[in-house]
């Protein structure tokens, strides 16, 4: 019978990760990998599982590499704190994995998120399909700063059930990742050599606004999906804003 080993990176998630590993305590193993928590995540943790490491930050697909690296299952099922295994989407991937031929190396299911207290229905944000389940010897993550992606070698099966993403409850909270996701979006740029475009800063972010709010139907889902189409158009503008700081910064430290 296969085995399922499940993944999740973790810092301060104490609000977090009880939920999500109670919605995954059904596979054969739970693998953590914190980055110096300094809440309650490691001891809440521990109630499911005592595969917990703890290693110093360098980047999501590193930790990620690194947790496939500790797992024994053959199968792979990864996790962000903030996300939660439905029964429905429990019972279809156990049902697939008993199933499947050799032939199929990973599953990818729709994931519905939870903005502002609203599940999101359009805005370009579900289906939202994403691969989380793979074989352990099929799968590997990219090392990007931000934005990882997951590399397959094989077939991909799409499954119907939700993956739920409960991705802000507030506003405080938003803008909380808000400054570290775009600082990282901006190095990231800076060490591809990416140049600085005007173009980027001011044509972007309203594509982005105009792409969601209106063809994707964000106006569908109330003030909710205005909010979260306006805040993804400013996170746009301000991640090509940090590009031109950060190009400037450079360039003055060369001229000295």
């Amino acid at each position: 019978m296969s085995t399922i080993s499940a993944i999740i990176i973790t810092k301060n998630e104490e609000l977090n990760v009880r939920d999500c590993l109670e919605s995954v305590k059904w596979v054969n193993e739970i693998i953590v990998v914190d980055s110096g928590s300094k809440d309650r995540t490691i001891d809440i943790a521990k109630g499911f599982t005592q595969k917990i490491f703890n290693r110093p930050w360098d980047g999501y697909g590193v930790a990620k590499n690194f947790a496939l690296s500790q797992c024994t299952g053959e199968w792979i099922l990864s996790l962000d704190a903030d996300e939660r295994v439905s029964q429905e989407l429990q019972k279809e991937i156990i049902e697939n994995i008993a199933s499947v031929d050799t032939s199929v190396a990973a599953m990818s299911m729709p994931r519905r998120a939870n903005f502002l207290g609203r599940w999101i229905n359009h805005c370009g944000w579900y289906p939202g399909r994403i691969t989380r389940v793979f074989r352990r010897s099929a799968g590997q993550f990219t090392e990007e700063r931000v934005h990882e992606r997951l590399e397959i070698n094989g077939k991909a099966i799409s499954l119907h059930s939700d993956l739920l993403h409960y991705t802000d409850p507030d506003l405080k909270h938003y803008f909380e990742k808000f400054n570290k996701y775009t600082s990282l979006a901006a190095e990231e740029l800076i060490e591809n050599k990416r140049g600085f475009s005007l173009v980027n800063l001011i044509v972007n972010p309203l594509w982005v606004f105009f792409r969601m709010y209106i063809l994707r139907l964000g106006f569908l889902d109330g003030i909710p999906g205005m909010i979260l189409c306006v805040l993804s158009a400013n996170y746009v503008f301000t991640k090509y804003a940090k590009h031109w700081e950060y190009s400037m910064q450079m360039k003055g430290k060369q001229d000295e």
